[in-house]
């Protein structure tokens, strides 16, 4: 494999501890430099990791740096990706990949103009969990896939979140925060997604935060805050989404695959790991599956491997998470005009993982 990929990190929020976490196990990585705003930040995790601190304009420019590794605030991906692709460096960031995708295309653009390439997360999809229940379909125990459902409810973020803000504003809710994970998985299994149908509401316009030192203090809402969809695979198979920050809790798994031969259960897909249940047609009972495939012990960051290896596949990549963006975009199009959106963008149904130990 040659050197290891030189990884400069820009952005030392909660989120970076776990990539730094992962890429010390991965001996294909090297992370070699760290920037933030907060230039403390960025020297704590730097002195943590064994890497130097920089300003972010000096990380840009460093010869020896060969991927900034994003992970600054959504609404700032974009401009640091263009940034990163401008400055001749490989660029993988933490989900979206932009705010919208006319942002989101105009990354990928500039890094074809410019040969190199854009990785993004999630790469949970990458792990046991995921890549097992992927395997079961690939292996055709299911028979041809006819439905999926996905479903994430929670009462909302601002009774754990002391600044919950972010979530109620343009770009947040349910879809966008949690869907990128789900819509993502459900590619990962079933293809990309070329038509959408949705419905959504919101059902208060302000939220009071519940802990922290604004415990009690307002927020307004200016989001959908319950979001279903149907979407349309190249395949056929039809998935239904629900995504909700109004309501209390569900028993629904996470995801569920159904098939002429067998349903499956799938694990959270915000997660590396999980059972995977089959129940085959007359049979009483479900089975867990043995992980199958997948990266085994995985975790954030674990994407960045195909981005050192020049001529594999990249799994996690730019084109997928364009694609998961645009279908966000198209559901919450289609639940605004109550009509079918055809969803303009497609993409390669991602290479499986092999079992691999890390």
């Amino acid at each position: 494999m040659g050197q290891p990929l030189r990884v400069g990190i820009i952005g030392a929020g909660t989120i970076s501890t776990h990539y730094v976490d992962t890429i010390a196990r991965l001996a294909a990585i090297d992370l070699v430099a760290v920037a933030d705003l907060d230039d403390s930040r960025a020297q704590t995790l730097a002195q943590a990791a064994a890497a130097r601190s920089l300003p972010v304009a000096d990380l840009l420019a460093d010869d020896g740096v060969d991927l900034v590794l994003n992970l600054t605030i959504p609404a700032a991906h974009a401009e640091v990706a263009r940034r990163a692709v401008a400055a001749g460096k490989h660029v993988y960031g933490e989900k979206p990949l932009a705010a919208d995708t006319a942002s989101a295309r105009a990354v990928l653009d500039e890094a074809l103009a410019a040969g190199v390439s854009v990785g993004c997360a999630p790469d949970t999809v990458l792990g046991t969990g995921i890549q097992t229940a992927r395997k079961a379909i690939d292996d055709g125990r299911l028979g041809p896939p006819v439905a999926a459902t996905a479903t994430m409810v929670t009462p909302g973020h601002e009774r754990w979140h002391p600044q919950p803000d972010f979530y109620y504003a343009s770009g947040g809710g349910p879809l966008y925060d949690m869907g990128p994970y789900y819509v993502t998985a459900l590619v990962t299994l079933l293809g990309p997604v070329t038509s959408v149908l949705g419905a959504a509401s919101r059902h208060r316009d302000v939220r009071t935060i519940a802990s922290g030192p604004r415990a009690g203090a307002q927020i307004p809402v200016s989001v959908d805050t319950h979001v279903t969809a149907v979407l349309r695979h190249d395949g056929g198979a039809l998935s239904t989404l629900v995504m909700s920050f109004d309501a209390v809790a569900t028993k629904a798994p996470r995801i569920e695959v159904h098939g002429e031969r067998a349903s499956m259960v799938v694990p959270d897909p915000n997660l590396f790991y999980g059972d995977v249940l089959l129940r085959e047609l007359g049979s009483p009972e479900w089975t867990v599956l043995a992980p199958g495939a997948g990266y085994a012990g995985g975790g954030r960051g674990i994407g960045l491997l195909d981005l050192a290896v020049p001529s594999g596949p990249v799994r996690a990549s730019g084109q997928l998470a364009f694609h998961v963006l645009d279908v966000i975009e198209s559901v919450v199009s289609a639940a605004h005009t109550g009509a079918a959106v055809g969803v303009a963008s497609t993409c390669p149904r991602p290479d499986p993982v092999p079992l691999t130990e890390l």
